[in-house]
């Protein structure tokens, strides 16, 4: 029996792309990759914007700088998207779909935003889209959410999905550096852009919470906006502090029910015990953890960057998207599920450690005190140590909302002997986040 022919045309030829190309043309891999396809997988074309820089493991015969006409030749069976950023990909991969061709990319950011439409899209046509490797680069947590655990009622879905924020805090836990000297450090060892921005402030890792919460739970991919709050504000007196408490400071991603048909999706730092498994998670590391009605805690934990490792989650992608045009049929979208109503972050309650640089001066204490119990925040601990003439109050509270913590520390700004407010992070406690 003749072996089906599968034609991929790759878009981006970066880390990722370099890596990906170089993995479907390895010879000590074909006979794996055929079995893995149940097809013969050929490159017929890679695009990139510029043919004279050097791209690696891509032979120059595939080269072609013509995105756009790729993405609608009516020669290939998969496009894998790779270049990133919302346009003009968005139309490649709409062009794309829409002539039946199967759809593989990386690109958190346009499925965070557009995830949904794009998958009916493809279902009206008879393609897939794939998009494993957006969230946690070789960590296969998409394809666990849409098959493995797809009878599983998800009640959490939790995790570490930033590697260039887990590195930086990974840094100043282990080595005691401050906030600027681990960015540094990210940036010089390429876990950081040169704008670390859409990182350390949790841009990226909200996209990935939206992408991990449609999957767990059947929420719409479209543009939204959710809690977020970046690592920027941490400093070492705040590490130290967790050191002590037996935490260890972590960007966490979380998607959790509220009752029975509410959902928070939101991104903050937290203090992690540090019996906890992701207390343990170093470096730029990847972990989500997943707990189900009757699965219990589950954990995924791998590489969440760097082009081979995400190469990897791509590949399974189009091994997958392969299979079903072999055999004639396409994954069904997920379902939305129309019943579940979003719960604002400072609706929901937590543990808040709390830090204040003011004035060492008497009558300070009281003042302050007595703007957490107009806000209806008990304090359940207090530090204070000198520091020349001012004072560090470091407070972790009992269980507050977040609204009431959020006007205290507002109103406490304002208090002319409080120098500054450090940072407020969430306490895991009880495993609630």
């Amino acid at each position: 029996m003749t072996t089906p022919v599968i034609r991929v045309g790759v878009i981006g030829a970066g880390y990722v792309g370099s890596a990906l190309v170089g993995l479907l043309l390895d010879e000590a891999r074909h006979d794996a990759l055929v079995d893995a396809a149940t097809a013969t997988l050929e490159v017929v074309a890679v695009a990139v914007r510029d043919l004279d820089k050097p791209h690696p493991g891509v032979p120059a015969s595939l080269l072609t700088t013509d995105a756009a006409g790729l993405a609608a030749s009516g020669d290939i069976d998969i496009l894998v998207e790779l270049a990133g950023g919302l346009e003009p990909t968005r139309a490649y991969i709409e062009s794309a779909l829409s002539r039946g061709v199967s759809v593989v990319t990386a690109n958190k950011a346009l499925m965070a935003e557009r995830g949904t439409s794009l998958a009916r899209l493809g279902h009206e046509h008879g393609a897939d889209l794939f998009y494993e490797a957006a969230v946690g680069g070789a960590v296969p947590i998409l394809r666990a959410l849409r098959t493995s655990l797809a009878g599983e009622r998800i009640e959490r879905v939790m995790g570490i999905v930033n590697g260039t924020t887990n590195f930086i805090l990974s840094q100043m836990t282990t080595e005691g550096s401050d906030y600027e000297t681990a960015l540094a450090e990210a940036k010089a060892r390429g876990y950081a852009e040169a704008d670390p921005t859409a990182d350390v402030e949790g841009f990226d890792a909200a996209a990935k919470v939206l992408i991990l919460a449609s999957l767990a739970f059947g929420t719409e991919l479209r543009d939204e906006r959710i809690s977020r709050q970046g690592i920027s504000g941490i400093r070492t007196v705040d590490v130290e502090f967790a050191r002590r408490a037996g935490y260890v400071i972590k960007l966490l991603g979380v998607a959790e029910r509220v009752g029975e048909h509410g959902l928070s999706r939101r991104v903050h730092p937290a203090m992690v015990p540090v019996d906890h498994p992701l207390a343990a998670v170093h470096g730029p590391m990847n972990a989500v953890f997943v707990e189900g009605a009757i699965s219990g805690p589950l954990m995924w934990l791998g590489e969440g960057a760097g082009g081979a490792p995400t190469a990897t989650a791509v590949l399974g992608d189009v091994l997958d998207a392969a299979r079903n045009r072999v055999s004639g049929r396409h994954d069904v979208p997920f379902m939305v599920d129309d019943t579940l109503v979003r719960v604002s972050a400072g609706d929901l309650p937590s543990v808040y450690y709390i830090s204040l640089d003011v004035a060492d001066e008497p009558g300070v204490l009281a003042s302050v005190a007595s703007v957490f119990g107009k806000h209806r925040v008990s304090i359940q601990s207090m530090e204070q140590f000198g520091v020349g003439t001012e004072a560090r109050l470091s407070f972790v509270t009992h269980h507050a909302l977040a609204r009431d913590v959020d006007a205290t520390i507002e109103e406490l700004a304002k208090i002319e002997s409080v120098d500054s407010v450090g940072a407020c992070i969430r306490v895991i406690d009880g495993g609630n986040p």
